[in-house]
Formats: structure tokens, sequence, C-alpha cells
């Protein structure tokens, strides 16, 4: 995607009216020719944008009694496995925890455990501690940088519906920089598709509140 296009696009969304909060800048990606039942032509990864958008992830541990303290240091959340069987046992307070939280986490000795007691609600909403994200660590891992990437990551995913959206950027964020989050995720996209940009059906680029301006 030429770079030029992409700033004609965002200087096009900006025209959009003003809003009394900060509006963000999302990438629609539609696709074509995509059989959604086969593994190979879902996509599913995480990635990192070149251009800090100020997005910081909330992250959640799922720790052993004796880590509680230490995970207490570097994550926004800590569900000790003490407290399992209290959300196995309600499924609203276990909504409630989903919520709250971006990624969860969770040393590798007890992810049987978390799946039996969180598993029917963080499954479904993609939110279990995934291995693909580094999200199930050993139990004496420094959680600190598991923490740190975590929080700069996006998850891409389009398995029930062919169409990604995703935020690259906010309005107080140069054209330049956003223009180079933008065409950063469009390639990862593209080449986790089976047959590249022959399904890509159209891409847009919009404001929070604003129309979708075509980029393909």
């Amino acid at each position: 995607m030429d770079k030029n296009t992409v700033l004609e696009a965002l200087k096009k969304a900006r025209e959009a009216k003003k809003r009394k909060f900060e509006q963000k800048f999302d990438l629609i990606m539609n696709f074509r020719d995509l059989d959604l039942k086969k593994p190979d032509h879902q996509v599913d990864f995480y990635t990192s944008l070149p251009k800090d958008t100020g997005r910081s992830a909330k992250i959640c541990a799922f720790v052993t009694p004796d880590l509680v303290e230490k995970a207490k240091a570097d994550c926004d959340g800590v569900v000790s496995e003490d407290d399992f069987q209290k959300y196995a046992a309600d499924k609203k307070l276990t909504r409630k925890l989903a919520k709250q939280y971006d990624y969860f986490i969770a040393q590798a000795t007890i992810m049987a455990k978390v799946a039996t007691s969180f598993g029917r609600v963080l499954g479904p909403k993609g939110k279990m501690p995934n291995p693909k994200a580094g999200a199930v660590f050993p139990p004496n891992a420094p959680l600190k940088p598991i923490v740190a990437r975590l929080r700069k990551t996006i998850r891409i995913s389009a398995k029930l519906a062919p169409i990604v959206q995703c935020m690259v950027g906010k309005e107080s964020m140069s054209d330049d920089d956003v223009a180079d989050n933008l065409m950063a995720l469009y390639e990862q996209v593209v080449h986790h598709l089976p047959n590249e940009l022959a399904n890509v059906r159209s891409a847009y680029v919009k404001l929070t509140m604003g129309s979708a301006v075509k980029l393909k």
C-alpha cells in the first residue's frame, strides 16, 4: 500500500466533525474467498505496532498463592489459585473479571485448573491465557517483561466473520505515525491470508465517529 494514499485518506478522515473526546483511527479490512470453517483460512495472530498509540492493555495473572505478591507488583490484577473455586461457582463474577482486563496470563503448572474454572467464560471471549502470546509462563519466570510486552500487544482475529477492525492511532498522533502503524498492520494481515492480496476485498480507515474512507 502506497504511503501517500494512506496520508490522503487520513487527511480526509480528519475532516469529520470534531468531538468532545479524542477519537481513534481504525483500520478496517474486508476479505473475500475465505472459508472460515478451514483453520488455515482464519486470521488469528498477535502483534505490536511500530509507533506508540498510548494504548496500554490491562493484565491479570492467575498464580499459585506463593506468587501472589510478586504478581501484584507487575500486573493490574491477580487471582490466586485459592480463589478459583469461588469464580467457578459464580459465572457473573467471572464475566465481571473478563470485562476488567484485556489479557490474562497464567502459570503453566495450573493451566488445567484455569481452564476448568474460567474456560467457559474466557474461552468464547478469546481471553484464555494463550501460549502464542507468551501468556503462559513457568513459576520462576520474571513477570515484568511478559507484562510489558503484552501491554503493547494487539490481537488480530477473523475467525467468525471475514473482517478485521483494529485501532492504529488517535487524533493527537501525527498522520505520518498513524500511517506507519496502518501500513505495518495491513501488511501483516495480508501476510496471514492464504492468497494474500487476492483475499482483500476492501480496506478503510475511519475515526471513531467519522465516516469510513476507502484505501483499497
